[in-house]
């Protein structure tokens, strides 16, 4: 059998930032304003520095008035609180993203919750997390990693999913549950699964379309995948890597990737996948918030 397809989420990243470079230029030509994106970091994290920095850069090049608060990790609740209720009330800023996980004195839903919906270019304000699961996608702000996966399918297996049968192999509120709610509203069959899914092998390989979103190393085998099947794997984890020196580590997905190979039609490496994409469906919510926010007429939509 042949190897599967590797889906290039860095090219499709880069073609989905080019046409947000082009649209916010139209929007500068036509009324003067940049999409303004204000990203908010609590503590010094190195993966949440890495991820900001990333952020940042991925605004500047596509023409974003681009703004980055950090704050040091002993920063009270209440000024955080504050900051977010300014960016609120600044005209220049339509998007709004507070980098999770904050220090554990800080209560993350107080802070998620205070953003404007129209400016939680996260997609986990409950306002947008309910129109997105009543079916309103086109009213809602989608969470970003979900919103990346739905493009990388589409753009692998056509823009119709219907009638497919897929799994969601993870439940949270970030990525499993709204992963679901997109699925859905393409008419697919959508099964979620968790760490109590009993058969959960049986459940992977009934599946046409696999989103491995649990956050385990490798814990979907090759021979769980179904012939032939699209895998986008979510995960991001980080094993010891010996083979490499003393001390080293590198990054695998929630699929044994080599494995899964021999089987799946299409799969998402890790890295190089899914997280390029999480990174410009953002500048995607931050130019949908700015031509909201300006009354300005919807554009035809990337996903």
């Amino acid at each position: 059998m042949p190897e599967a397809q590797i889906i290039d989420g860095k090219a499709i990243a880069e073609s989905v930032r080019d046409e947000i470079t082009r649209r916010a230029a139209t929007l500068l030509e036509a009324s003067g304003v940049r999409p303004g994106l204000a990203v908010v970091l609590v503590g010094e994290d190195p993966a949440s520095q890495v991820y900001v920095r990333n952020k940042d850069r991925a605004a500047e090049a596509c023409g974003f008035h681009s703004v980055k608060h950090t704050l040091p990790a002993e920063t009270g609740e209440a000024d955080v609180l504050s900051l977010v209720e300014s960016l609120n009330n600044d005209p220049d800023i339509h998007g709004i993203l507070v980098q999770l996980p904050l220090p554990g004195h800080i209560d993350e839903s107080k802070v998620l919750r205070l953003i404007r919906p129209e400016k939680d270019v996260d997609g986990f304000h409950p306002v947008n997390v309910g129109l997105l699961t009543a079916g309103e996608r086109a009213s809602a702000l989608v969470p970003c990693t979900p919103a990346g996966c739905l493009v990388l399918l589409k753009r692998t297996l056509g823009d119709t999913l219907a009638g497919k049968n897929a799994v969601v192999v993870g439940r949270s509120n970030i990525v499993g549950k709204p992963m679901a709610s997109l699925l859905l509203q393409e008419s697919c069959t959508v099964t979620i699964a968790h760490s109590r899914t009993q058969n959960l092998p049986d459940v992977v390989r009934a599946s046409d379309i696999v989103i491995a979103a649990v956050g385990r190393p490798q814990i979907i085998k090759g021979d769980w995948i179904g012939q032939g099947a699209t895998v986008i794997d979510v995960g991001i984890n980080r094993i010891p890597a010996p083979e490499r020196g003393e001390g080293k580590s590198r990054l695998v997905g929630d699929v044994a990737f080599e494995e899964a190979l021999e089987r799946a039609g299409a799969i998402t490496p890790v890295p190089g996948g899914v997280g390029p994409m999480t990174i410009a469906m953002l500048m995607v919510n931050t130019l949908t918030a700015a031509r909201r926010l300006l009354h300005l007429p919807e554009e035809e939509p990337l996903f």
